[in-house]
This record gives structure tokens, C-alpha cells and sequence, in this order.
């Protein structure tokens, strides 16, 4: 226990050699440090799930989600103990808000950028079939843009393609009634179009012709038909509307497996809304209490700190500051003294030495002259 404590008093940033003179502050400070530490565990957890999908479909993406999970979790740890550790408890109470008041936003920050990569986990069924949905969407639209373009470019084809299937179907008719009643013709059926007279007769054979030049035109039709749907599925394969088809179900998990982390993120927010456009109420609820949740535990430490009287190992560590301050003052200002002494000393050296040599230099000069 013993170590479990020293461990979480290093995580809360407490001065632990003067912490340990004051046992009733022991308890608060294992608290501050276990919320930081498992604010940074979660943090770990977050940032190597995040990074995974960044590298999803790679044989390193374990490894590098580990890496950076540590990286990541040991800069929030910091981030956290520093935020804490810098609020003073030994100034009035408007200061120590205004104090933290930057810090909380930071944290506020930290526990939004934490809870995002952990709610796309929650949430991961949901957001694999909004995925789908949204795939499935995407090449609808693909496809109907290429539609609509083809029919545009060629929209002359397609007019002769229709024209061409309606007399085909108009002349497949009309030769069927028309071999019908050259058989009634035939058999000597009277009808208001058959004389009603047996054999093959002068109507028979004038039926017969015209039974013939409808199925010449057919064959004719046919022909135009069959080669201007070739010209037009030809268009449709270079234009790649033929290539371009809806997605399969395996297809559609497929992509939904591999999809990055924008794509994820886009369709977590999606999540909210309703296909009409309006607010899911309850998934929005959902998704913005686990938010809320890592903000509060980002946030907790700091509130812990701001919330707390001011204990004797605050005050202790204002003093230690309070004597730091001064020792370094004096310091400084024996410092400045002994530079001060050194270099006049250096200066009176310095001053004589120069004397010396005018004295002899003017002596010699005399001497010269004499």
C-alpha cells in the first residue's frame, strides 16, 4: 500500500517529502493522483484506438496503436499533474478560480479529445451500419449521376433505341393479327376483314404481301435495333456505367471494416440524426453523456483542488516557496556583491599596474633626453 501511495502522490504532483509530515492530507492527495493517473489510462486506451484505424489494414497498426497509446497517455498524464500541481491554494478564492479558470478549459478540451476515439468503440455497431448506409447512398448517387449524364450525351441514341423497341413491338403485333387473319382468309372464315371464302385466293395472296413486307420491315427494325444497342452498351462500357453497380452485402462490410477514422467520426455524428433530418433525441443524449463523463473526469482533479480548504501542507509549501524566494534573493545579492568586490579589486590592480609602467616609461624617457 505503501507503494501504491507514493506512486499516486508523485501522479498528483504533491511535494511528497513535505506531504508526508501531514497525515491528514494523505487521503486527498491519493485521490487527486488515482484521477489523474486513470484519466491518463483511459487517455492510452483512446489515442492507441485512435491510431489503430489511422493504420487499419497494416500489419504494424497493433504496434504503432501501442506506441502512440503510450506517447499519448503519458502527455495527458503530464499535462494533467502540471495543470494540478500549479494551483496555489495561498491566494484569496476569486484568485485560485481565476487561477484555474484557463486550466479547466484546457481540461475541458483534453476530456473531449479523449471521449471521441472511445465513443466510436461504443458505438461501434451502429456506426458500421450507418457506414453501409452511407455507402450504399454514395453509389446510388454515383450511379444515377452516370445515368444522367449518358442520357444527356447521348440522348439522340436513346430516342432512336425507344423509337426503334416501340415499332418493333408495334410490328411484332401487327404481323401476329395479321398471319391470324390470313389463316381465317385461308379456312374460309367470314369475318368483316375475310371474304369467306376457302383456298388461297386473290385476298389470301394481297394479305400474304403485306403479311411479308411487315416481316421485311421487322427483320430491318431488328437489325437498326440490334446495332444501335451495341453503339450504346459500347458508350455505356467506356463511360463505365456497366462496371458501375450497387454494392453486396460482403462488399458493404468490407468497406465498413476498413473504414478511416474521418469516415467513423462523420457517421458517429450522423447517429444523431434521424433519416428525415431531424434530432434522435435519445442517441444524441447518449453519445453527449459519455462526453460529459471524461470532461467531468478530466475536470475533477482541478475542481478536487480548487474545492479542498487550505491544509497545513499548503501552507507548509507556500512557506518552503516563501523561504526559496528569499534564499534566492539573498543569494543573488551576495552574488552581486562578491562581483562587485572582485572586480574593483581587479580594477584597483589593474589602476596600479598601469602606474607603474607610465612612472618607469616617463623615467626612461628623462634619461634618454639628459
Amino acid at each position: 500500500m505503501k507503494k501504491i501511495t507514493d506512486f499516486f502522490w508523485f501522479c498528483s504532483g504533491a511535494h511528497v517529502d513535505t506531504l508526508k509530515q501531514y497525515p491528514t492530507e494523505h487521503n486527498k492527495y491519493v485521490g487527486i493522483g488515482a484521477t489523474i493517473f486513470f484519466t491518463a489510462l483511459f487517455a492510452s486506451l483512446s489515442g492507441g484506438y485512435a491510431m489503430y484505424f489511422v493504420f487499419s489494414g497494416s500489419t504494424a497498426a497493433v504496434f504503432f496503436a501501442v506506441i502512440f497509446g503510450l506517447i499519448w497517455g503519458l502527455a495527458i498524464f503530464n499535462m494533467d499533474r502540471y495543470i494540478v500541481a500549479s494551483i496555489k491554494k495561498t491566494g484569496s478564492t476569486n484568485h485560485q478560480i481565476v487561477q484555474a479558470l484557463p486550466r479547466i478549459l484546457l481540461a475541458i478540451m483534453i476530456g473531449i479529445v479523449i471521449s471521441r476515439p472511445l465513443e466510436l468503440k461504443i458505438f461501434d455497431k451502429e456506426i458500421r451500419q450507418k457506414l453501409k448506409t452511407s455507402y450504399l447512398n454514395g453509389q446510388r448517387s454515383k450511379i444515377d449521376t452516370l445515368n444522367k449524364a449518358f442520357t444527356e450525351k447521348y440522348q439522340l441514341e436513346l430516342v432512336k433505341l425507344k423509337d426503334l423497341k416501340t415499332e418493333k413491338d408495334s410490328l411484332e403485333k401487327d404481323i401476329n393479327r395479321s398471319r391470324y387473319i390470313l389463316n381465317q382468309e385461308v379456312f374460309g372464315d367470314k369475318t368483316n376483314q375475310t371474304s369467306g371464302v376457302t383456298g388461297y385466293g386473290t385476298y389470301a395472296k394481297q394479305k400474304e404481301t403485306v403479311v411479308t413486307q411487315k416481316e421485311e420491315r421487322l427483320i430491318q427494325v431488328r437489325n437498326e435495333l440490334g446495332l444501335v444497342d451495341k453503339i450504346i452498351n459500347t458508350r455505356k462500357e467506356i463511360e463505365g456505367l456497366n462496371s458501375t453497380k450497387l454494392f453486396s452485402e460482403n462488399q458493404l462490410d468490407s468497406l465498413s471494416n476498413v473504414a478511416g477514422f474521418a469516415d467513423r467520426n462523420y457517421a458517429l455524428g450522423q447517429l444523431s440524426f434521424n433519416p428525415d433530418g431531424s434530432r434522435d433525441l435519445d442517441t444524441y443524449l447518449a453519445v453527449s453523456f459519455i462526453s460529459f463523463l471524461f470532461i467531468l473526469l478530466e475536470c475533477l482533479p482541478v475542481f478536487v483542488k480548487l474545492m479542498s480548504d487550505k491544509g497545513p501542507y499548503d501552507v507548509a509549501l507556500g512557506d518552503i516557496e516563501s523561504v526559496a524566494v528569499h534564499q534566492s534573493g539573498k543569494t543573488r545579492e551576495h552574488h552581486l556583491t562578491v562581483t562587485d568586490e572582485v572586480l574593483d579589486t581587479r580594477n584597483l590592480s589593474e589602476t596600479e599596474k598601469q602606474k607603474i609602467l607610465i612612472k618607469r616609461k616617463a623615467a626612461k624617457d628623462l634619461e634618454e633626453l639628459n
